[in-house]
């Protein structure tokens, strides 16, 4: 009789807990996406009131903002250990940023895509993805781990050096941007909207949100991972990268079915080259990341999506909706490969 009360017990136990666990997660998601939103409020009247062009806010500020939820749980897991996390979440947000949010924006409403997008855009998240890889097998190619047969937890890292990379390419397609920006410049009326003390106000509450969305994010995924009995990759590559893609999701949507289908191209490119770049690169400058082999083999899978989704592009300059139906049939798929393995 003991036995199956302490078992009933332990049972009702990891049933609360998960309860609590996801509780703290949906909260988490949303002080992510509202701190996110008063902090882009905030930064864009800041700096148009400092008389910053609109173009220039939305290429930097508000580009920031929406990737801000992928920052913060990235840096709060990478700052806790967590590195399956902290990469996961980077790989799982690209992922579904590809081939579930452009997938069902081309399955609405067939997506064009734009001459800058293919010539510049496509190009830097691709290059960006395969020099992450590299960097991550090189080292197991080159002491033969994963011709020998690697153990889970056995792989590369993505190291300071590779974050530096990353976040020097970074800084270089920002500036990028903005040459190009100045170069044709659009006219643009200049109306703050907040006194310069409410924006400070803003950005401030923006920060503490993200900050704490972030740690009680990292936190509930630990504990249902341990609950549930899953790794941390999976957690991080589904509900966190689902959670912290919210806003992408929404907006590009909403893009869509106003017929805005180069606005949803954009942010989604624009929050791939974000995610990989800045946020991974920013983890790990301040803490070195370990990629296990599941990882490893992630990678490689957001390269392949990386390219596939290039030459959707590239053919007749647009994504249809076969093309759009196909993404999400993968997305789907991947998920569960992800699952079972």
């Amino acid at each position: 009789m003991s036995v199956r009360n302490n078992s009933a017990t332990t049972f009702k136990e990891t049933g609360y807990m998960l309860i609590v666990s996801f509780l703290i997660l949906i909260v988490g998601f949303v002080a992510l996406i509202k701190g996110a939103d008063v902090f882009v409020d905030g930064s864009a009247a800041l700096a148009k009131n400092f008389r910053i062009p609109s173009l220039i806010i939305g290429l930097t500020i508000v580009a920031l903002g929406t990737s801000a939820p992928e920052l913060a749980v990235s840096l709060s897991a990478a700052l806790q250990g967590s590195n399956e996390i902290a990469l996961s979440n980077v790989i799982g947000s690209n992922l579904f940023n590809l081939f579930c949010i452009l997938g069902a924006c081309a399955f609405i409403r067939a997506v064009p895509v734009g001459i800058d997008a293919l010539r510049r855009d496509y190009p830097v998240s691709i290059i960006a993805t395969f020099f992450t890889l590299i960097m991550v097998a090189g080292p197991c190619l080159l002491n033969g781990q994963l011709v020998n047969g690697a153990t889970y937890d056995e792989a590369g890292s993505v190291g300071r050096v590779v974050g530096g990379c990353l976040l020097t390419a970074f800084v270089a397609y920002i500036a990028w941007l903005i040459i190009e920006a100045k170069q044709n410049p659009v006219e643009d009326e200049i109306k703050g909207g907040l006194s310069t003390w409410k924006c400070f106000a803003f950005i401030a509450i923006g920060l503490i949100l993200i900050a704490a969305g972030g740690k009680g994010v990292v936190y509930s995924a630990q504990e249902i991972a341990r609950a549930a009995g899953v790794s941390e990759t999976l957690i991080g590559l589904t509900i966190v990268a689902l959670g912290t893609s919210l806003p992408e999701f929404v907006t590009s949507l909403v893009a869509a079915r106003k017929g805005q289908t180069e606005l949803a191209v954009g942010n989604v490119l624009g929050s791939n080259i974000f995610n990989l770049m800045f946020v991974l690169g920013t983890s790990a400058l301040i803490r070195p990341i370990k990629a296990n082999v599941a990882s490893l083999y992630d990678l490689a899978i957001l390269a392949s999506a990386s390219v596939l989704a290039c030459v959707f592009a590239f053919t007749k300059r647009r994504v249809d909706r076969i093309e759009g139906a196909i993404m999400i049939a993968l997305y789907i798929g991947y998920v569960v490969f992800a699952a079972v393995r």
